[in-house]
């Protein structure tokens, strides 16, 4: 997704934890399956249903978090056809089991709800139900729920570390409308007064905020494209008015396939094929069943955000939303304090896409493009435990610090080896940052740990500070975490070389004061 998601915080609340952390309610069991039973009524903007919920005990223990958000309501809960106890705590709802849980067992709940669902006023950043109209005065539902959760619109246990192995999920719908989800359609029944009852099934693991329920007048196109691991199916669904535009925009989608997998590796989700859904906001990445409202139009709604024109060669969403496919969807962060991981490599993945079609100087020309919109004011990773993001620089300051990291390694192709031993490596994992800085310091052979602290948890930007005395160049790095000791390539004596500046000055000798940093490396310079 694109922008900033939840609005800064630095005072949590109880719920806050009940939301963010990993509760005793929580830990003693291990989520394996859903199956999402609802209906919507748009005419009344209201939903009901249930929702099966399977697990395995790891620990006995009789009582089970589920969270559902105001102004939902739980009506009962349910194991094996008896009425079990709820208690309300806000969002937080706590089932005490009467069967004893024993471990390694497989059990489940049944637990159904009902209400007018919060609805969302500028999707996807505010998240909820988008209850729209189309241009035939049709409905044209969608939901998002990204950092606010799933829970705004369906009882889950709404937590990053714990992803469903699989689930399905069925959406009752008004007549002459259809409903599109994640996964693959298995069924499709048309109820006695013509509503029909759509459902989808997913087969591989999924993240709470991935799962997505999108209704219109929808019809459908497709193709298979001979990926990496096989044939995959992409599918297309978009407003029929809307045909023809989209078989014309949605040619970006095989590309941007194309891309991703020499990049990233196998698309991760072959058995649940490849979607794109048009609906009425601007776009997410919803697990093999991406969101699309850019208008038809390259660009970021027709705009460059690079500011260079190559941000105009390529679809924002199509490319943007699908690479997250591979760093949000394959893997996915613990905690949302480390949505970098999902952002910072998906903001990079545009300019890897201009790479692979359009070369390395027009790649780097954007993601460089891409540094007006860093504003430095609070840390790319937020506070943890509490559901709390970090700040939005973890999209391009994210995206230039991975490209200022592909200079250091010094090797595309090891590079490119790199991005695709991570989505071998944590393939179907929840993961925190630590893992991920500890995998890359380990297979680009360098020591990362203050590279991180410096552009991960600290505001400012490395500046070079230099100066001339004489036939020497006297240089050091100002503005930094300890140890940080990040060489760098100058134009010095006529051609380009490596410097190794550390917080001490350092002298080189010159036989001329022409001086260039590097444009590809994200750091600031001064000259005194």
């Amino acid at each position: 997704m694109y922008g900033q998601l939840l609005s800064d915080k630095t005072v949590f609340t109880h719920q806050d934890t009940l939301r963010g952390s990993i509760t005793p309610e929580r830990a003693w069991w291990d989520l394996t399956y859903y199956h999402l039973n609802i209906e919507v009524l748009p005419d009344t903007k209201f939903i009901s249903g249930h929702n099966t919920i399977q697990y395995t005990v790891l620990e006995p223990a009789n009582v089970l978090q589920i969270d559902l958000q105001e102004p939902l309501k739980i009506t009962k809960a349910t194991q094996d056809g008896k009425p079990l106890q709820v208690i309300n705590d806000g969002n937080a709802h706590f089932i005490t089991l009467t069967e004893p849980q024993r471990k390694g067992a497989s059990n489940a709940i049944d637990v159904y709800y009902e209400g007018h669902p919060k609805e969302a006023i500028k999707a996807p950043w505010d998240g909820g139900f988008s209850w729209k109209k189309d241009d035939n005065g049709k409905h044209f539902i969608a939901t998002s729920c990204q950092g606010l959760g799933a829970s705004v619109w369906w009882p889950c246990k709404d937590h990053m570390y714990d992803e469903v192995d699989s689930m399905d999920i069925s959406v009752t719908t008004p007549k002459n409308l259809m409903d599109v989800s994640n996964g693959r359609l298995t069924d499709t029944k048309t109820l006695s007064d013509g509503r029909k009852t759509y459902t989808w099934s997913v087969k591989n693991p999924i993240n709470n905020y991935g799962v997505n329920v999108n209704i219109g007048d929808y019809v459908h196109f497709s193709e298979v494209y001979p990926g990496e691991n096989g044939d995959l199916d992409m599918n297309y669904y978009v407003l029929k008015d809307n045909l023809e535009k989209a078989k014309k925009q949605f040619k970006d989608a095989p590309k941007m396939m194309k891309a991703f997998e020499h990049w990233f590796g196998p698309y991760p989700f072959y058995e649940d094929g490849f979607k794109l859904v048009e609906v009425p906001y601007l776009g997410m990445e919803h697990q093999s069943s991406v969101t699309y409202g850019n208008k038809f139009k390259n660009g970021y709604l027709g705009r460059d955000l690079s500011g260079t024109g190559w941000g105009l060669k390529f679809d924002f969403i199509i490319i943007h939303e699908a690479g997250h496919e591979w760093f949000a969807n394959n893997i996915t962060n613990i905690d949302i304090a480390d949505m970098w991981i999902h952002e910072s490599f998906t903001a990079y993945s545009e300019n890897l896409f201009l790479d692979y079609y359009y070369g390395k100087k027009a790649s780097a020309e954007y993601v460089i493009g891409t540094r007006k919109s860093i504003l430095n004011t609070a840390p790319i990773i937020g506070v943890y435990d509490v559901n709390n993001e970090g700040s939005g620089d973890m999209y391009y300051k994210g995206a230039n610090m991975l490209h200022t990291l592909r200079q250091l390694v010094e090797d595309d192709e090891k590079w490119r080896q790199i991005l695709r031993g991570m989505n071998k490596i944590f393939y179907h994992q929840t993961v925190n940052t630590k893992q991920i800085e500890d995998f890359l310091s380990q297979e680009t052979g360098i020591d990362l740990t203050a590279f991180f602290n410096q552009y991960l948890r600290d505001t400012r930007i490395p500046t070079l500070e230099y100066t001339f005395e004489n036939n020497t160049l006297k240089y050091h790095w100002t503005h930094i975490v300890s140890d940080f000791d990040m060489p760098i390539q100058v134009t010095l004596n006529g051609k380009l070389q490596w410097i190794y500046p550390t917080a001490e000055w350092k002298t080189i000798p010159i036989t001329s004061k022409t001086f260039e940093i590097d444009s590809d490396f994200y750091v600031d310079h001064k000259k005194i």
